[in-house]
């Protein structure tokens, strides 16, 4: 071996440790996120610092091939920002071999990556990111130098990312994806009686502190039972999700909806007394008189009746709850006696 060639071996060598270093100080930042959202962008911000990408998007597959990838309740207006969709068939066109996809070709590639993402782009590198065995995204890098990527290029680096990333991400989902369970329904997405709990004890602590009142409204679906006995469980559940997805639209963004059991939900509305709360189940109940449920070829009536208490300061939250419930079922003895 010539004096050249082994000089050549040296710096080569050197550039790899450097490499390794930057990669091993990337997976130490991503090893330290506690959500999947906060992983991502430590390492968007990483690897675009570290080696100097004009700009990093993470592309996913729409719809994702993993069912509880990205749960819609739990994304960011950051993560929105920072990814965009594309078909799992475009993406497999990219790796078919499960490989890193480099070029610096880009006239035949808007057709899969929207032109705005190339702009000012000579060169681009895809790399792909596994799940459980499967493609689910890949991670886009953009430079304006056309050298820095190319099919001639070696992928060692990148591969070594691309399983580094994928772990990271599968360990973070799968740990998120557990605590949501643990918090949200998961029939219909609203919080559970857990969260309930610490809300309504929170609305205690602030009320005791500052004074500041707070109602509670405890709702139940009209004739659940009905619904099931006539059209089965599966447009029980469906009635359950709208329910849920309308309340949640309809409240404020410091109120919050939760199901507490069954066909039964509960809203905490801040700052609301009792009058306030009265007007708020008022217009909760007349919204679904309005607008019945849009169910296989026709609509579906969906009703419901919000029994409402307000905290004094001096009840407990199971005597606020059941408040609310002697309440609710007052309403509906009240409406049955003049139906009669």
């Amino acid at each position: 071996m010539s004096e050249l060639e082994i000089e050549q071996l040296i710096a080569n060598s050197k550039a790899n440790e450097k490499i390794a270093l930057k990669l091993f100080e990337i997976e130490k930042e991503v090893l330290a996120s506690k959500s999947c959202d906060e992983l991502l962008q430590r390492l968007l911000n990483s690897i675009k610092q570290k080696f100097n990408i004009t700009s990093i998007t993470l592309l996913l597959v729409e719809p994702t091939p993993i069912s509880y990838l990205f749960n819609e309740q739990l994304q960011s207006t950051w993560k929105h920002r920072h990814s965009t969709k594309i078909s799992l068939e475009q993406l497999q066109a990219f790796h078919p071999d499960e490989k890193p996809f480099l070029t610096n070709k880009l006239d035949n590639l808007t057709s899969a990556i929207p032109n705005d993402l190339l702009i000012q782009s000579q060169s681009i590198a895809l790399i792909p990111l596994m799940l459980e065995g499967q493609l689910f995204g890949s991670l886009l890098f953009c430079d304006r130098d056309k050298n820095r990527f190319s099919n001639n290029l070696g992928t060692f680096h990148l591969e070594q990312l691309a399983a580094k990333v994928s772990l990271c991400l599968s360990n973070v989902l799968i740990r998120e994806q557990l605590e949501y369970m643990a918090h949200y329904d998961r029939l219909t997405g609203v919080a559970n009686r857990r969260l309930m709990e610490v809300c309504i004890a929170e609305e205690l602590v602030r009320q005791h502190r500052y004074g500041a009142p707070f109602s509670l409204l405890f709702i139940d679906c009209d004739k659940f039972k009905q619904v099931n006995d006539q059209h089965g469980h599966d447009c029980g559940d469906k009635v359950l999700a709208y329910v849920a997805t309308k309340l949640q639209g309809l409240i404020r963004d410091n109120d919050r909806c939760f199901r507490y059991a069954g066909d039964e939900f509960v809203v905490v509305l801040a700052s609301q007394n009792y009058s306030e709360a009265g007007l708020a189940a008022k217009r909760l109940s007349q919204f679904f008189v309005n607008h019945p449920m849009p169910y296989q070829d026709t609509v579906l009536p969906v009703t419901i009746t919000c029994g409402v208490a307000t905290s004094d300061g001096k009840r407990s939250m199971s005597e606020l709850l059941k408040a609310a419930d002697t309440h609710l079922y007052q309403l509906k003895n009240t409406s049955q006696q003049t139906l009669v």
